[in-house]
């Protein structure tokens, strides 16, 4: 997606909750997004699919998105999974299992893994990279970022699990 397409005062907007800003928004990315869903799902019906999806999600998550900078990565990755899933669904695409993604991370340079590492935690929506900060940066107990976030113990473990989940897959594409 072009950052020169959206304008930093539209993106804020947005973000902020205006209706025209948001509708504008979706408008703006929608070119990008179904061009890049066609060109990374395994079939047209699949791109339509997730480019619908990835706007959908969009739509219900503008708010929590910190920055212009983070919008691009963070939706393509939302096509990127969503083209996975799909595939998946079909048969088409296997599963990586943690031994294969642990190994794929550990081939990596050290300091490419760090930039790598550091670009997924920015591509996470603000609830899971708030609680994956927490408690694998900060080292952070569950109960303590339970009682930060004023969360139940379910909501963060999930949380935790889910940003995790997404940052495994940002760092194995």
């Amino acid at each position: 997606m072009s950052a020169v397409a959206i304008s930093p005062n539209l993106f804020e907007a947005a973000r902020l909750g205006d209706p025209q800003a948001i509708a504008s928004l979706l408008e703006t990315a929608q070119p990008d997004i179904r061009r890049y869903a066609r060109a990374t799902c395994r079939s047209s019906a699949d791109a339509e699919d997730a480019a619908q999806e990835a706007l959908w999600i969009l739509f219900r998550h503008v708010g929590s998105i910190r920055s212009m900078l983070a919008l691009s990565a963070w939706l393509f990755s939302v096509v990127r999974r969503e083209c996975l899933r799909l595939a998946r669904r079909a048969g088409l695409a296997p599963a990586i299992n943690e031994g294969e993604a642990e190994a794929l991370l550990l081939s990596r340079p050290e300091v490419e893994l760090r930039l790598d590492v550091a670009a997924a935690f920015e591509a996470l929506p603000t609830h899971y990279r708030d609680v994956a900060l927490m408690r694998d940066v900060k080292e952070m107990t569950i109960e303590e970022i339970s009682a930060a976030l004023g969360a139940s113990r379910q909501t963060v473990k999930a949380r935790l699990h889910r940003a995790r989940a997404l940052m495994r897959e940002y760092l194995t594409r």
